[in-house]
């Protein structure tokens, strides 16, 4: 498990972040912040080449959109899990240690630790620190959080792509709150979690400029957070089945109320899998047992 530290950090740790950039894939589209369209109150959180989308009445992030620049990914260690508090926000607006301790919740990276982590040294290094912050965490079952089939598989097979290609891509992260989302020490437990990736396709030499394209993903961790409800406030029971699924960007945008862009429009579900006729031409929810089954 992760260290117990939750001190907040001092002011000028955080000073200068310029978060993400909405113009990171030029020349295509700008994908913008993804702000909630249900009118929730979010505060926007810059960090080193990503940012967060906080609610500070569910104390946990709304979502996080992170720029991933595959030609110049580096390896940082991972520098000891040095867990801490935003101070830009009040502590009691932030879910820090009292929710993973003595337990088997993983405080698990909403932006991947790598993901961020490019660029000059110092900047490298500087986004890989603040991938620690409790605003970058989600309440995770640890198998859940660390399955290569699951939640860390689809993160591997993401970023692999980028950097195999040398790729730039855009990940939006995050829960998929539910107002009936169980209690536990004070935080209401999310049932999903989705991520949507976006990156412009490659065009031969001549051709026209390169198109926007985006997948979505949704996974499931509904068995724990159904037994956590029944569970005491110090027992966190085994974990059971698990579901992942490749969906349409448009479900992702429905599921959140979050203002996902371009990306909605840019869909490559539609062209990669069959069309469900019986859903009116909707692409339908495809299971994924594993990587192997995910479509970029």
């Amino acid at each position: 498990m992760t260290s117990t530290d939750d001190t907040p950090g001092s002011s000028a740790r955080l000073d200068g972040r310029a978060g993400y950039d909405p113009r990171f894939l030029a020349p295509g589209p700008l994908l913008p912040v993804p702000l909630p369209t249900d009118g929730a109150e979010v505060v926007v959180l810059p960090y080193t080449h990503f940012s967060v989308v906080h609610r500070p009445d569910r104390r946990l992030a709304a979502a996080t959109v992170v720029a991933v620049d595959g030609g110049a990914l580096r390896d940082v260690e991972r520098g000891g899990d040095g867990w801490f508090l935003d101070p830009r926000l009040p502590t009691d607006a932030q879910a820090g240690n009292e929710l993973y301790a003595r337990n088997e919740l993983d405080r698990g990276h909403l932006v991947r630790r790598r993901d961020p982590v490019w660029g000059e040294p110092d900047v490298a290094r500087a986004a890989n620190a603040d991938t620690f912050s409790y605003t970058n965490a989600a309440p995770q079952h640890s198998r859940f959080n660390q399955s290569l089939e699951l939640w860390l598989g689809l993160e591997d097979h993401v970023l692999d792509y980028a950097r195999r290609y040398d790729q730039r891509m855009v990940v939006v992260t995050g829960p998929v709150f539910a107002e009936d989302d169980p209690e536990y020490r004070g935080v209401r437990i999310p049932r999903r979690f989705f991520k949507v990736a976006a990156y412009l396709t490659r065009t031969p030499v001549g051709e026209p400029e390169p198109a926007l394209a985006a997948v979505g993903f949704v996974l499931d961790q509904t068995p724990l957070v159904e037994e956590v409800a029944r569970a005491s406030a110090e027992q966190v029971p085994p974990l059971g089945a698990f579901r992942t699924f490749q969906v349409p960007v448009a479900d992702v945008a429905a599921l959140t109320a979050l203002d996902l862009g371009p990306s909605v429009a840019a869909d490559r579900l539609p062209v990669l899998a069959p069309v469900a006729a019986a859903e009116g031409g909707v692409p339908a929810w495809r299971t994924v047992a594993g990587v192997s089954d995910l479509l970029l």
